[in-house]
């Protein structure tokens, strides 16, 4: 939606001001195709036309944009800021490796000593490749399945990047992608050679899984999955695919972009006690400086030794010296245990608020990773108007907030009174409009579908 729609004039007035963000948008959309890098930054994420869209500078939880405004920010750069941003530690690592350079004709030590780290933390590492963000570290991990098993079809459950093999999917059926990345995604671009190379199948359904394995019984090469998003999985079910992805001689990778370190130190596969043949680690390994890394059994790994995989900057020292220090603080501070404590307060202050106004809406899943619902008086469906009208009151009141919060180390007990204050604010707001019956009317824009439909909550 363009800053340029026009905006109800009763309701403009209660706002923040965006002018500055308004027009940088509309001067990125000049040079920018989309004018963002990432879909998860362009206007809608959080309440457009309330809400900015571009930051001056950010510090642990909180966030300026570059209309002087302070926000404290629950997106945290797309969850890749687990410490909060700028941290202190990882900064000060990073300076110090900056002044003995990042790059030159030789490798490093700091290479060995992060993928020895990466092999010490996470269960299923025993070698380890370097890359610089999720994506293009699912489609390494994807590559070396194939490379070692010389097949070439891949299953997958969830959202695993832009790339050619995974967009394929949509080449088969225009729907293939609907509920794990986007509804209605065009695969522009992708080769049309590639159709019947990648299958989805729902998250939970064992037998879906084992009927695609059986359809393409020898030429699968690998299984990829989100292990699990904001809920915990199905009691047995990883244990389920584990043990078909064996029977079938498949490769099972688990893509932690996102997970990876919120639930546990060495991820979800610590915490549910299965263990891929692989796994995919980004966003968070950095807090914010890019890093990400593919780890796995040595079986697996080792002939990537004589595959083409390789890139200048996946050795850059900025990443890596980051990952480490990254990595020290995720264990020093028990930041999966600050996670879920915070997590669960929030939760708790925002359902006690509802259920007090007689608003029917609750945070889901992990404390680590949760979702917000709001459902629909009488009927209970689902009410994507009245989280927009509550989302819109929280960025009023200076909380960028939306259906998926992420909070990160740094949100405390500071961050944690200002939010439950601003939250019943908001509530009533919503209570308000429920009782007038006029949620629409209050919408400064119109409720927008989530950016991603992922199957895996």
């Amino acid at each position: 939606m363009s800053y340029n729609e026009s905006l109800d004039g009763a309701t403009r007035g209660n706002d923040r001001p965006t002018d500055r963000s308004r027009a940088l948008y509309e001067q990125a959309s000049r040079y920018i195709p989309g004018a963002t890098q990432l879909v998860s930054r362009r206007p809608h994420i959080f309440a457009p036309g309330v809400a900015p869209t571009f930051f001056q500078h950010a510090k642990g939880p909180r966030l300026w944009d570059v209309d002087g405004q302070e926000y404290i920010d629950y997106g945290m750069s797309v969850s890749a800021c687990i410490l909060g941003y700028a941290d202190s530690r990882v900064n000060a690592a990073v300076r110090a490796q900056i002044d003995d350079g990042v790059q030159s004709s030789l490798n490093h030590p700091l290479e060995i000593e992060l993928a020895q780290r990466l092999c010490e933390t996470i269960a299923c590492a025993e070698m380890v490749r370097f890359a610089k963000g999720g994506g293009e570290a699912c489609t390494v991990a994807v590559r070396i399945a194939r490379g070692v098993t010389g097949r070439d079809k891949v299953l997958f459950c969830g959202y695993h990047g832009w790339h050619d093999w995974y967009l394929a999917a949509n080449l088969n059926d225009e729907g293939s992608l609907a509920q794990h990345l986007l509804p209605g995604i065009e695969p522009l671009g992708v080769p049309r050679s590639l159709a019947g190379t990648v299958f989805p199948f729902p998250y939970g359904d064992v037998a879906a899984l084992e009927r695609l394995l059986a359809r393409h019984a020898g030429e699968v090469a690998c299984v990829i999955m989100e292990p699990m998003r904001s809920e915990l999985p199905p009691p047995g079910y990883l244990q389920q695919v584990r043990q078909l992805t064996r029977r079938h001689d498949v490769v099972l990778i688990f893509d932690e972009v996102t997970t990876g370190f919120r639930h546990a130190v060495g991820g979800v596969q610590q915490l549910t006690g299965v263990v891929p043949d692989m796994a995919v680690f980004a966003k968070s390994l950095g807090n914010g400086y890019a890093m990400a890394a593919i780890v796995g059994v040595r079986a697996v790994m080792q002939p990537a030794a004589q595959m083409f995989i390789s890139s200048t900057n996946w050795s850059e020292l900025v990443g890596i010296r980051a990952a480490l220090a990254t990595l020290e603080e995720i264990r020093r501070r028990d930041v999966p245990g600050l996670l879920h404590e915070f997590g669960t307060q929030l939760a708790e202050g925002f359902e006690r608020a509802a259920a007090e106004l007689g608003i029917d809406a609750r945070f889901v899943g992990h404390p680590a990773t949760p979702r917000i619902e709001f459902r629909t008086p009488g009927d209970g469906r689902p009410s994507p108007e009245l989280a927009a009208l509550y989302f819109q009151e929280m960025a009023r009141r200076g909380i960028l907030i939306n259906a998926s919060p992420r909070h990160s180390a740094a949100h405390g007990a500071s961050e944690l009174e200002t939010t439950h204050e601003a939250s019943r604010e908001a509530l009533r707001v919503v209570r308000d409009a429920l009782r007038a019956g006029d949620v629409e009317r209050r919408l400064v824009v119109k409720a927008t579908t989530p950016v991603f439909r992922r199957l895996v909550h």
